[in-house]
């Protein structure tokens, strides 16, 4: 977001919509095994590079990352790694943002030695979608996705559907592609609308809030924007394997009709997201597109064509409210489960280490990382980073590391390392308790079944002890014996499989624990 932390009717280019290149096979056969639930590290691209730099001593881009750095992600388990803020960003974004009170103060309080030379732009202020040069331009990106490739790693990039900078050439170019004012829009609201060129523009906006005044609004039912947007992103998806898309319900029919009325034209029949993603998948049939979205219109955009969209809900009920409110939302449809990405932090959300304190933190980190969907980790969650750094800066303060955490986190990361999980079928457990004993309202269980290989999850997500018989729910379990091995511990229980499929396996939790148990036969 800037300023803040139907097919048939459009016609593709020439030799864009028919049978693959040979390139273009090559790079489809590379990226067709991504797993169902795939693991997301997010890095600001520029903060990480400066600090490489800063490590070794010279001046690192995408090309020079030294391989032990690629070998370090790999080794934690990740399936895909998302680049945040590789596009050029604005020069006359920068200029905007260094006027704006409100942001500066956000800077200093992130930075509180912030100079001018650390606001590098808004990544969501897009002058270009072009690899940056300070970041090692398209050759340099083209490099880091070898590296990545090389690992089995996939490469995510931003998109950003709502606006662009003041500085696109599309500005000059195609001013029909934009939702546009007059002067009296000009004279009345001059924080909503700029003047380039002689033709007032509207500045991108949420609904819900102020303009941007940073970014100028694309007009979602524009056909000719949608011709173009589906060209940038056929040549997108030439550099990496996915796409996370900045604020999505924005540019949904009735969400953009009703921020924007007469001013937008005419709506089509046809969605925008319906549109775009059948084009690219026409031709990048695993191309992955990710919605940030709210406003519960996941589901929506999921039924467009959206791989995964962010599950908000389940972040703000994992924050704010208790085990049995998380319970109920991993109730919905398991096709709505599979398709959400989970998260305890990202770069617009405060760090989870100051967010989920006193042990909460880890188990809500073993909730998200044994759900079903993508999973989401952002960059300095394992230190322990509590201050949210504002997405314009290219540096950020130093803070102690937290080696408690990067230790828990390694070693969940490798816990959950298995095809079970990312390949595997979910299914929640119920839980019981006793009439003087309610404690089991704060346990949350759920398995996981591949072939053999069986696992099982039980969490007391509360911060007092707790104790429940969770019904495990496999048939198969009847009269044998079985083991369960916490992969985290290394603790080994035998247990009758009758019992845990008829009666139930009693646990006994202390606040905020968890068991991520291995089950196999004896």
């Amino acid at each position: 977001m800037a300023l803040k932390e139907s097919y048939n009717s459009i016609d593709i280019e020439p030799g864009q919509g028919g049978p693959a290149s040979e390139t273009m096979q090559g790079k489809t056969e590379a990226v067709k095994r991504w797993p169902k639930h795939p693991v997301i590290y997010e890095i600001n691209t520029w903060v990480w590079l400066r600090e490489l730099s800063l490590k070794y001593g010279q001046s690192i881009d995408l090309a020079t990352v030294p391989e032990e750095e690629w070998d370090k992600i790999a080794s934690l388990g990740f399936d895909a790694v998302w680049l945040m803020g590789v596009w050029e960003r604005s020069p006359a974004g920068i200029e905007i943002s260094m006027q704006n009170k409100g942001l500066l103060e956000d800077f200093k309080r992130a930075l509180p030695d912030f100079t001018a030379e650390d606001n590098v732009g808004s990544p969501y202020c897009v002058r270009r979608y072009v690899v940056a040069e300070n970041l090692g331009g398209p050759q340099g990106l083209s490099a880091a996705r070898e590296m990545l490739r090389s690992r089995g790693l996939r490469l995510i990039l931003d998109f950003v559907p709502n606006h662009v900078a003041p500085d696109h050439p599309w500005v000059t170019e195609h001013p029909e592609y934009f939702v546009q004012g007059n002067a009296d829009d000009m004279e009345k609201d001059p924080a909503s609308f700029m003047e380039k060129a002689g033709i007032v523009f509207a500045c991108g906006r949420d609904p819900f809030f102020p303009a941007w005044p940073d970014v100028i609004q694309l007009n979602a039912f524009n056909q000719g924007l949608r011709q173009a947007v589906i060209n940038t992103l056929l040549e997108v998806a030439e550099q990496c394997d996915g796409i996370r898309c900045d604020m999505s319900m924005l540019m949904l029919n009735h969400i953009f009709e009703r921020t924007w009325g007469s001013r937008a034209g005419e709506k089509p029949a046809d969605e925008y997201w319906a549109t775009i993603i059948h084009a690219i998948k026409a031709t990048w049939p695993e191309f992955k597109f990710i919605a940030e979205a709210y406003w519960d219109l996941e589901w929506q955009l999921q039924q467009l064509g959206f791989d995964f969209c962010y599950d908000k809900k389940l972040y703000d009920r994992m924050e704010h409210q208790d085990a049995e409110s998380v319970r109920q939302h991993l109730l919905a449809d398991y096709t709505y489960q599979e398709k959400s990405v989970r998260f305890i932090e990202n770069h617009d959300e405060p760090r989870a280490a100051k967010t989920f304190e006193n042990g909460k933190g880890r188990a809500a980190a073993a909730v998200i990382l044994t759900l079903p969907g993508a999973k989401l980790i952002h960059e300095g969650q394992f230190e322990g980073r509590k201050i949210r750094l504002p997405v314009f800066l290219s540096r950020r303060p130093q803070e102690p590391v937290d080696q408690e955490l990067v230790a828990f986190y390694e070693h969940l990361l490798q816990g959950v390392n298995h095809d079970v999980f990312r390949n595997g079928e979910w299914r929640l457990c119920e839980r019981s308790g006793w009439p003087d004993n309610q404690s089991y309202l704060h346990v949350l269980a759920w398995c996981w079944v591949k072939g053999d290989e069986r696992y099982l999850i039980i969490i007391n997500f509360g911060q007092d002890a707790a104790q429940a018989l969770v019904h495990v729910p496999w048939d198969e379990l009847r009269d044998q014996q079985w083991r369960l091995k916490d992969a985290l511990s290394g603790e080994s229980y035998d247990r009758s499989g009758s019992e845990m499929r008829d009666t139930g396996l009693y646990v006994d939790l202390g606040p905020w624990k968890f068991h991520l148990f291995q089950v196999s036969i004896l």
